[in-house]
């Protein structure tokens, strides 16, 4: 009897009638579905790496819907990125709620599913708090605009949100307009200690509660990664916001670890004390929430006690991030990396828990209820602020690194600004143990799946246990240990689609495993010469259509200065990430035209999916090792070697190939895309370790070396 998945998505099944006779089945998608189903069944571990074009959703969409209809379980999908929730919710969820249906008729010639299907489908994407309008927030903002908001350009976005709010019937972030000061957000968003609940006068018309609602009757629920794991973290502290599930599905999940990470750890920037302080008090505009609390309260020493403790705050803080940035620019601190706790006196605790205690006093003399709970949200963000750097000054926290980090205009995550971006943060050196605790060993069903979890490519007459083998790296960082796996190929013919060229003759960079690369002289040239030689060349052989991924922005500038004039000669338009506007407004622009150049690094090794002519040319300017002396690599790979491991070959290059495979998988979206990727790192030829890049591309493809 054929399993429910090949039922389903079989030639002959409802989404096959549905999809016209276009549809094909694919041979990897039925059997994702059936292990994907056998591990709910079993509620135990499964990691499966499937390729472009198996169609993962669809493969872990059917089972989970069985186990929702036929069971009345739970089960929350996780994803990266917005695209991907976006096209969960908006077009294949529906796509299978609206052809499957009502179970056939056992008397009819139909197919019957192997579990007979009882109740409804609820699904529901879930965001954060903060991504909600509160009208009762907004209207109180907007009576107050003359003393809050300080300039012009914020009163107009406020009005346009208020346009906006009392028409939108989602109330979220996704459909608000573009507004030219994106900080007047901040005082109209729903924010949990804000919040009056029942007492609310807004609270049935509330878009928070309304969605809140709407998640606690779901069924199927789809978030991204960033709101799961706080959830997570606050599972920990024994709290939480999503309702009990019965299994999780963890898509795009080579990017779990970072994420994991970020959220068990903790951050502070400067950028974060000033908005606080700023929203508060503005003492240039003399506006902010304190100005208009001066004409309601009737302690008026009280609050102008507070604005002083602003100020007071405000030295505070610039004293303390002043002292970081000394520090991380000193002999001291090498990359960043603060090894022993109080490195820096910390005058930002007491400043911002003497403001929170002045707040304090004036919410027990309120009688405003609207202001109360204003007043609760600003203590809670003092306290936290307080609670945080001392936490970092400290290094309270236990098998944690700890650092500073100083972005400079141009660099991804300081796009936009035109100074220093200075903040402090620390994270769990590994995460292993607090996933397996927290989520591995629960009782419910985790999958994992993603195009890259698995460092080479099995082929089928291997033996089984090569396939744990491939999947060791990520089972051992995300410490679910046990977990079953399966590697499924993509059904796209790569070995026609694809060229792949090694340029042999290109000089190594310095450093075998991720160091910033050196001028290397070749005949005169530097290693930025040479490899702006050679992409020219390659640009100029596919007329354009040019991904080219660095890894450090430093040479990405580099070679974008020494390229532009060439490019521009040659009617072909530059697109340099960090150079040519933010990473959402380049591509775009790439997509528009099918003779661009984007050079990017970081962010665009993954999750960017641009289909058709537009790319046709992807160029890996060098094999993608992380930095060794990033603080949280620096750290992981000395626990490896105090342990008597070798943290090259266990790290470094596992993370480096599946890095590899991401930055390879941006070619081919879908079955008609071709093109060539371009590899100018010799390092894959000449060491012993770069087979191991070679050996993780899709079978069938061979490299051509241009010497």
């Amino acid at each position: 009897m054929p399993s429910l998945a090949a039922t389903i998505l079989g030639l002959d099944g409802p989404i096959a009638r549905a999809l016209g006779p276009d549809y094909e089945p694919r041979e990897q998608q039925l059997r994702m579905a059936d292990a994907v189903a056998a591990a709910m069944q079993a509620k135990a571990n499964l990691l499966v790496e499937a390729g472009t074009g198996v169609g993962k959703s669809f493969a872990y969409l059917v089972p989970a819907i069985d186990r929702v209809l036929s069971r009345g379980e739970t089960v929350v999908v996780a994803t990266n990125t917005i695209a991907l929730q976006e096209q969960l919710v908006e077009r294949d969820i529906p796509l299978l709620k609206g052809t499957l249906g009502p179970p056939p008729d056992p008397m009819s010639s139909e197919p019957v599913p192997s579990h007979p299907w009882s109740g409804d489908l609820l699904a529901c994407l879930v965001k954060g708090r903060g991504n909600y309008v509160s009208i009762r927030r907004l209207r109180l903002a907007s009576s107050r605009q003359d003393r809050l908001f300080a300039d012009a350009a914020a009163r107009r976005s406020l009005h346009l949100i208020e346009d906006w709010a009392y028409a939108t019937e989602d109330g979220t972030l996704s459909t608000l307009p573009q507004i030219e000061r994106m900080g007047v957000w901040d005082k109209v968003q729903s924010d949990s200690p804000n919040c009056m609940g029942r007492k609310c006068p807004h609270y049935d018309e509330c878009f928070y509660q309304s969605a809140r609602r709407v998640m606690e009757r779901s069924n199927l629920l789809v978030c991204n990664h960033a709101l799961f794991f706080s959830d997570l973290a606050l599972r920990v502290k024994g709290v939480g916001f999503l309702p009990k599930y019965d299994h999780v599905i963890l898509d795009e999940a080579h990017c779990l670890e970072d994420v994991a990470a970020e959220h068990f750890g903790l951050s502070l920037s400067e950028g974060r004390v000033n908005h606080l302080l700023s929203t508060l008090f503005q003492p240039r505009t003399q506006k902010g929430y304190l100005a208009q609390l001066l004409n309601l309260h009737g302690d008026y020493e009280a609050v102008q006690r507070a604005v002083h403790l602003v100020r007071e705050a405000d030295a505070a803080s610039k004293r303390y991030f002043e002292a970081l940035l000394h520090l991380h620019e000193s002999a001291t601190v090498r990359n960043g990396r603060v090894r022993e706790p109080r490195a820096v006196t910390n005058p930002l605790t007491p400043a911002m828990n003497d403001l929170a205690m002045s707040l304090r006093s004036i919410r027990e003399d309120t009688k405003n209820e609207p202001d109360r709970f204003e007043l609760a949200a600003y203590i809670e963000r003092a306290v936290s602020i307080a609670d945080v750097a001392e936490a970092w000054v400290e290094q309270t926290a236990e098998h944690c690194v700890y650092w500073i980090d100083v972005k400079r205009p141009g660099e991804e995550g300081a796009e936009g600004y035109q100074g220093l971006r200075v903040s402090v943060a620390a994270s769990p050196i590994d995460v292993a143990p607090l996933l397996d605790k927290y989520l591995f060993s629960r009782e419910c069903g985790v999958i994992l799946t993603s195009a890259t979890l698995a460092t080479r490519t099995v082929h089928d007459d291997e033996p089984t246990e090569h396939a744990e083998t491939a999947f060791a790296h990520t089972i051992t960082r995300l410490g679910c240990e046990g977990a079953h796996s399966l590697q499924l190929g993509s059904p796209f013919e790569y070995a026609r689609q694809v060229e792949v060229y090694v340029d042999r003759s290109m000089p190594p960079p310095s450093g075998a495993s991720g160091q910033r690369a050196r001028a290397t002289p070749t005949d005169g040239e530097s290693y930025e010469q040479a490899l702006a030689t050679r992409i020219f060349r390659h640009v100029r052989e596919t007329d354009g259509g040019a991904f080219v991924l660095f890894t450090s922005f430093a040479t990405l500038h580099k070679v974008a200065g020494l390229l532009r004039p060439r490019l521009a000669q040659d009617g072909y338009e530059l697109l340099a990430q960090g150079k040519d506007g933010s990473r959402s407004e380049i591509l775009r622009q790439f997509r528009d035209s099918e003779r661009a150049v984007l050079f990017g690094a970081a962010s665009f090794w993954q999750g960017v999916d641009v289909r058709g002519r537009s790319l046709r040319n992807v160029i890996i300017t060098r094999l993608p090792f992380e930095p060794p002396d990033r603080p949280l690599t620096e750290a992981r790979l000395e626990r490896i070697k105090e342990r008597g491991g070798d943290p090259f070959r266990e790290d470094s290059i596992p993370r480096a190939v599946i890095r590899f495979k991401q930055g390879f998988g941006r070619l081919i979206r879908s079955a008609t895309d071709t093109g060539r990727v371009v590899i100018l790192d010799p390092r894959v030829l000449t060491t012993g370790y770069g087979r191991a890049f070679l050996q993780a591309l899709p079978e069938g493809i061979r490299t051509q070396v241009l010497d």
